[in-house]
């Protein structure tokens, strides 16, 4: 998955943020009293609190460029995106061919840059004392497109659980989250009951969550940390015992199969504006500290400087070229086309 994931401990506020090692900068970068102009950016709501981090410090050094962040889901955002509408887009998962056939057909071509590590939680109402760790089958069993309509209890799913209703919450179809845990728990992207309530507003799910008993639900791992007191966290067994989501096992690759890279896709005639230019800079050199005050964790150094590097070329298109992302390395495929 990537070999990591999302947050953990990393809820701890960081320190002031420091600008890691990123590599050199080849463009010089308009002064910042100089720069204007807007920046429009949509997309995924678990990259948004990321984005919104980065904008508002950013801002803070340049005051005369406005900085928009919205949330309309990865596919929403792409489709705003590959229209021409937005800048940058916010994305939870690689864009995928259909996106990439869209944003051709528009002439627009964009630079794929990975911001942080990721983990999906899968959470439980803090009452439910009987599951603390669940099987990679099991949940495939709950959320498979053969479920819906029929596993409604939690005793269908494990006989040792009560005969209790199952209330399930989750993301809608335009959420890369939803694409990631499909393919990661079902086996085969976008496969999913349909019979759960979903939003794309994650705040919405943790209510959900919260209220209810018997409800169990997925989101990012920020979300959770965010809302630990509302929520209970199950680990997950994928087959060699039940590994807990946290910075440890993300950083370790142990908490599989819900780990993954975050991304911003950059417009590439955008990328040219003097203040795009500087944002995303800033974004590479800023957001990893930022990343990890909002609860997320931060990429190796490595990947930051070969992301930079990426932007300085304006190296267009996408590492995963439309293939898989379930237990792929963002590192050796940014490596690879050195």
């Amino acid at each position: 998955m990537f070999g990591l994931a999302l947050v953990a401990a990393a809820c701890q506020p960081a320190a002031t943020p420091t600008r890691p090692a990123a590599g050199p900068t080849t463009t010089p970068v308009t002064p910042a009293q100089q720069l204007s102009g807007e920046i429009k950016i949509d997309g995924s709501s678990t990259v948004y609190p990321i984005s919104e981090a980065v904008a508002e410090e950013f801002q803070k050094a340049h005051p005369n460029v406005k900085v928009v962040v919205g949330i309309s889901g990865t596919g929403g955002g792409f489709k705003k995106f590959c229209a021409g509408e937005t800048d940058i887009s916010n994305a939870s998962r690689p864009i995928k061919t259909s996106e990439m056939e869209a944003c051709q057909k528009n002439g627009i071509e964009f630079i794929e840059l990975p911001v942080a590590y990721d983990a999906l939680s899968v959470v439980v109402n803090p009452q439910n004392d009987w599951v603390a760790c669940i099987t990679v089958a099991d949940l495939k069993k709950m959320w498979e497109p053969d479920a819906q309509g029929k596993i409604t209890r939690w005793n269908q799913v494990n006989p040792q659980w009560p005969d209790a209703p199952l209330s399930l919450f989750g993301p809608g179809t335009d959420s890369g989250t939803f694409d990631y845990f499909t393919e990661a728990i079902v086996g085969k992207e976008d496969a999913s009951r349909g019979d759960y309530t979903a939003s794309e507003d994650d705040n919405v799910l943790v209510q959900g969550v919260a209220n209810d008993k018997y409800a169990l639900g997925y989101f990012g791992l920020a979300y959770y940390f965010e809302n630990q007191d509302k929520l209970k966290a199950l680990a997950i067994d994928n087959g060699k015992g039940c590994v807990p989501p946290s910075e440890q096992t993300v950083r370790d690759g142990t908490y599989q199969p819900l780990s993954r890279p975050l991304f911003i896709y950059v417009n590439r005639k955008a990328a040219d504006r003097p203040e795009v230019e500087a944002f995303i800079r800033f974004y590479l050199t800023q957001g990893p500290a930022l990343a990890k005050q909002v609860g997320y964790i931060p990429l190796p150094d490595t990947v930051y400087q070969l992301a930079l590097q990426r932007f300085e070329a304006r190296k267009v298109g996408s590492v995963f070229k439309g293939g898989p992302q379930v237990g792929v390395s963002i590192e050796d495929l940014l490596k690879a086309e050195q």
